[in-house]
């Protein structure tokens, strides 16, 4: 740290020195960053959110306590001249856009949807009550406190602003850490703080039109209110699709690194052109745009780790200490500003307070809960700072208002996490919210549910068409796009297709289509999400499938479906081309093989579902790949338990042994069902072998389809156990392999 000082000191005075300095502003960066981060990790350690540990760093590097120790020091650091603080100004402002656009992409518009009653009526009584407070006290601040007393309007409506927005990262961290984000009041909270933020991105976005301005015109307010509200439904209309086409094109056609990231920025600099253009604040944009980036159906886990990591380590503490660098905590000093500041902070949580109480009452919320809501939404945090920043940079905030808003932020924020933890441990949990968190604790830790996008490689047979249909019924209940593969036209290894079925058949793309039509009549699909986006590629060189497939799955895919045909060598094994598809893929697959009256009517032929499980995770995953057909198709589905034994003696014995654990099996895969919402019947066989016993029960239970979770063992052609190459060699039902990953040693 003094090798900084010492070095900031020798820029400063040095040759030069009365121009900006790059030395200077690397060691201001890195101070920033170093002290921001040791701040930021005690401020965790104590229970506080890191980003008021970078905001303490600025307030103690500036002229509360750095520069009234040692100011000399101070100033050399930090100097006042005009050139030098545009350079780390610059990479602020830059901050601001991108801690925008990772707050867009953390907002969960399908959490704000399921509890949008209770949220919308907290959020509206929890923001028009304190800006209605911080409104009435800009109008009633001395001349003196006002940067220019003629554009009191504007000053008012940003301390409105600023007292009545709450922070969605801190509210989010606290109701995380406590375990109650899947709790019905933990929603409703961060829900709120969600559409708090979004209210007051467009406030600040239209109070910044009437600043252009210079004072209120009803035509210039017109103006950016119909631009503004144009802008949004563009943005969640077309602007969405468009968002998801450029994300998608960017990974699947460029080669060099992070293109995707490229594309983001460029997105989110130019809706911020877009926002600025129509007259509202670059920041508007830049929420818009992470809020599209955040509902890519794609890379989106991916996406945010590669920019929460610059985001966090050098923006975020650069922003945040230069904010606290601007707050002069000295002026409390004068009994006046501090009367004013206490003021300030008593005003804005009582009035948060009461307006988030009132709201979750009209809500339909209970007490406890009420009180819950608001001691959650009192946290101002990142978000007030940045409102405080964007007001003095617009000449709205004086020097000393921006400081009084700062240490509001800074009380408000660390009041409210003990606070909030001490409401929510008054409050019990229901029967409801137990079995709601169990279900959601499953699709957290499940296979289907973290599914983003799927291949499918595919040719023109029924195996082909089947699997396609299987594709749009997984990717229609959750808007996942697909990109087929259309690998040759297909060798039938088994029934011919009949003139009539032939006459009335559709391509792949087609069959995606319809499947994922008939699933997307869920009820229970979010709506929010994009409607199944399909890709067709051609690839009709048969003998170099494994390559096609290969390169295509480099461009990021979580289960590749496979329908071939030939499935099988005459020989016996699976067909060379199936085996190069298979290995040419190192994530989870499935193989599809159609047969009865799947060869005729791929596409419409029922679905009665037979899963055979035996406990382990790989069986696992095959159940829920039945189960997730069940439920797009609303399908019978039925549950074999068949032991692993070889023998028959074995067979009795092993399941005689273990009966209660064979029983807690077959009773998880009902659980399972249950949290599908779709009714399992079971079924237990030991008097035979696995294959022999798949086969009986899928004959007197009419089943249409067998579902087996299987794992890849290497060789020169795949193999996927014994079993499931009996089942292919022998069954007269269409099947469905879901392979694990890794091939198998």
């Amino acid at each position: 740290m003094t090798l900084a000082f010492a070095g900031a000191a020798w820029a400063a005075s040095g040759p030069g020195g009365s121009g900006p300095s790059e030395s200077l502003f690397i060691a201001q960066v890195l101070v920033l960053i170093v002290v921001g981060r040791l701040l930021g990790e005690a401020m965790q350690r104590i229970g506080q959110p890191a980003v008021m540990g970078q905001l303490i760093a600025g307030i103690i590097l500036g002229p509360s306590v750095f520069g009234a120790l040692l100011p000399d020091w101070q100033h050399a650091l930090f100097p006042a001249s005009r050139e030098q603080k545009a350079m780390i100004d610059a990479v602020s402002q830059l901050g601001i856009m991108l801690l925008l656009l990772l707050t867009g992409m953390e907002t969960d518009l399908g959490l704000v949807r399921k509890v949008r009653r209770a949220a919308f009526s907290v959020s509206v009584a929890g923001v028009a009550v304190p800006f209605a407070c911080g409104f009435a006290l800009g109008e009633f601040l001395p001349d003196a406190m006002l940067p220019r007393p003629e554009l009191r309007l504007i000053t008012s409506l940003f301390l409105g602003t600023a007292l009545s927005i709450s922070s969605v990262k801190i509210v989010a961290m606290v109701v995380r850490e406590m375990n109650f984000l899947r709790r019905n009041i933990g929603q409703v909270i961060v829900a709120s703080a969600i559409i708090d933020d979004t209210i007051g991105w467009i406030i600040i976005a239209l109070t910044f039109g009437i600043a252009l301005h210079g004072s209120f015109e009803f035509a210039s307010l017109a103006k950016s209110v119909v631009g503004t509200l144009v802008f949004l439904a563009v943005s969640l209309t077309i602007g969405r699709r468009l968002v998801f086409m450029a994300i998608r094109w960017a990974n699947d056609n460029f080669v060099s690194d992070m293109p995707v990231i490229s594309v983001i920025l460029v997105i989110t600099g130019v809706m911020a052109l877009i926002t600025n253009a129509i007259g509202v604040h670059t920041v508007l944009g830049a929420f818009v745009a992470g809020v599209l980036v955040g509902q890519s159906p794609i890379l989106t886990r991916h996406i945010e780790e590669e920019l929460r990591g610059l985001i966090v380590a050098l923006f975020m503490p650069v922003f945040f200490g230069l904010a606290g660098l601007g707050a002069d905590l000295t002026i409390l000093a004068n009994p006046n500003i501090a009367l004013l500041t206490a003021g300030l902070v008593l005003i804005a949580s009582v009035g948060k307070f009461g307006g988030a109480f009132v709201g979750g009452w009209f809500g339909g919320l209970g007490r406890a809960e009420s009180i819950a809501l608001g001691c959650g939404m009192n946290a101002r945090g990142s978000t007030e700072v940045i409102v405080a920043s964007i007001g003095l940079s617009m000449g709205a905030l004086s020097q000393d208002l921006f400081t009084m808003i700062v240490a509001m932020a800074v009380l408000t924020t660390m009041a409210m996490p003990p606070m909030l933890r001490w409401a929510l441990r008054r409050l019990p949990l229901t029967p409801e919210e137990a079995e709601r968190i169990d279900r959601e604790t499953f699709e957290a830790q499940g296979f289907i549910p973290r599914l983003e996008r799927l291949l499918v490689g595919a040719d023109e047979s029924a195996s082909g068409r089947l699997a396609s249909r299987v594709a749009g019924l997984l990717a229609g209940a959750r808007g996942l796009p697909v990109t087929i593969l259309r690998l040759g036209e297909g060798r039938a290894s088994g029934p011919v297709p009949s003139e009539a079925a032939l006459a009335n058949d559709v391509g792949a793309e087609a069959v995606v289509r319809k499947a994922a039509a008939v699933a997307s009549d869920d009820p229970d699909r979010d709506p929010v999400l994009l409607d199944v986006d399909v890709t067709m590629r051609d690839a009709d060189t048969v003998g170099q499938a494994g390559e096609i497939v290969a390169a295509e799955a480099a461009k990021g895919y979580d289960l590749l479906i496979a329908g071939l045909e030939p499935t099988l060598r005459s020989k016996g094994g699976l067909d060379a081309r199936v085996s190069d598809v298979a290995l040419s893929f190192s994530g989870p697959l499935a193989l599809v093989s159609a047969r009865g009256s799947h060869v005729d009517e791929p596409l419409r032929g029922d679905l009665n579902i037979l899963v055979a499980v035996t406990g382990t995770e790989v069986s696992r995953r095959g159940a829920e790949v039945a189960l997730a057909l069940a439920r797009a198709h609303r399908s019978q589905l039925t549950a074999l338990f068949v032991p692993g034994a070889h023998n028959t003696k074995a067979r009795r014995r092993r399941f005689r042994a273990l009966r209660g654990q064979n029983e807690a099996i077959l009773k998880d895969i009902v659980e399972l069902g249950d949290k599908f919402g779709v009714p399992v019947r079971t079924a237990v066989r030991v008097n035979m072998s696995a294959e022999a016993a798949i086969l009986r029960q899928a004959r007197i239970g009419g089943h249409s389809l067998i579902v087996l979770g299987v794992s890849k063992r290497p060789g020169d052609v795949v193999s996927f156990g014994h079993v499931a190459g009996a089942l292919l060699e022998d069954s007269d039902r269409s099947l469905v392999l879901v392979a694990s990953g890794a091939a198998a040693s």
